[in-house]
C-alpha cells in the first residue's frame, strides 16, 4: 500500500505501516503545515494514495464541493484514525491484517477503501 499520512497522525503509525512494507509519505514532507484539508485530499486521490487522518474534517469536504466537481474524490482512499493517539499504533498494528484484506478487496473490485479504526474495532464502510 502506498499511503500519506496528514499532519495530526502520530509518527509511530508511519513506523508500523513501514514495518509491514508499505510505502508511507509524510503531508509535511511534500505540503506547507497549513495546507487545507481538499488540498490534502486531492494530493492523495491524484497520487494513488491512502489517506491516514486523526480527524473527522475530511468527512466535511464532499458536501463543500460544488454540484459539478462531485466527481472529484471518488478514487480516494481513506484509513480514519477515531482512536486515542496513544492508541493509533497499537490499533494500526492489531488490525493490519484486516486493513490489507480489505486493500486487497477494493483493489480486486475497483471499489474505494474506507476504514475507520476505532479503540474497540474496525469498520469497514463499503
Amino acid at each position: 500500500m502506498d499511503l500519506l499520512l496528514d499532519h495530526n497522525v502520530p509518527d509511530s503509525v508511519a513506523v508500523v505501516f513501514r514495518e509491514f512494507g508499505h510505502t508511507v509519505h509524510l503531508v509535511r514532507e511534500i505540503l506547507p503545515t497549513d495546507s487545507p484539508d481538499p488540498l490534502i485530499a486531492a494530493v492523495a486521490d491524484r497520487d494513488g494514495y491512502i489517506l491516514v487522518s486523526c480527524d473527522k474534517d475530511f468527512e466535511k469536504i464532499a458536501p463543500r464541493i460544488p454540484v459539478g466537481s462531485r466527481t472529484r474524490f471518488r478514487r480516494l482512499n481513506r484509513i480514519s484514525l477515531d482512536c486515542s493517539e496513544t492508541q493509533a499504533a497499537k490499533r494500526v498494528q492489531a488490525t493490519m491484517g484486516y486493513i490489507e484484506l480489505a486493500f486487497t478487496k477494493t483493489q480486486f473490485e475497483g471499489k474505494r477503501l474506507r476504514i475507520v479504526i476505532q479503540n474497540g474495532g474496525i469498520k469497514i464502510i463499503e
